[in-house]
């Protein structure tokens, strides 16, 4: 990477690059702390090392689906707290977001990157994985409810009624 590319690198780019990195290196993974986002971005040295902002970037803003301050970038989807993966078309957004930047602009990636641009749009048009906290919560679920039948066996177990409800 030349000196000039360096210079130009936006740090949300950087964001962007080192995400789409993690997520092509490790497809079974849903997403990523944000310290495994800057560890990535630290090893590829984009700029010799992490900029000032590059966790405010991560944490804030190049979230699609937290309020916006000040950037609008919709780069990355908060899955849940401390954790984040690439945003993809249809994700809820914060709605002063809805016309952030997506990705980087091919003709301002670094040299040696723009092919995760290719990258991103077959990821992205594929349908995501299921959640993995969401099916241990559906599993935990399934469970307890067999626990109530073992425990009470042959009754059915009528659950407290409120008003209006």
């Amino acid at each position: 990477m030349t000196v000039e590319s360096k210079r130009q690198l936006k740090v949300a780019d950087e964001v962007w690059i080192a995400t789409a990195l993690l997520h092509r290196d490790n497809p079974q993974a849903e997403d990523f702390s944000v310290e495994e986002i800057a560890r990535r971005a630290a090893r590829e040295a984009f700029v010799g090392g992490l900029r000032s902002s590059f966790h405010v970037h991560v944490a804030q803003h190049c979230v699609a689906n937290r309020p916006p301050h000040p950037a609008r970038h919709r780069m990355l989807f908060e899955t849940r707290p401390g954790r984040r993966r690439l945003y993809r078309k249809g994700d809820s957004h914060h709605p002063a977001r809805k016309k952030g930047k997506i990705t980087p602009d091919a003709l301002e990636m670094p040299y040696g990157y723009n092919y995760l641009l290719a990258w991103y749009r077959d990821w992205s048009a594929a349908p995501p994985k299921p959640a993995l906290h969401s099916d241990s919560l559906l599993a935990l679920q399934r469970s307890a409810k067999r626990f109530r039948r073992r425990k009470h066996p042959g009754k059915s177990i009528e659950r407290p009624h409120t008003n209006g409800t």
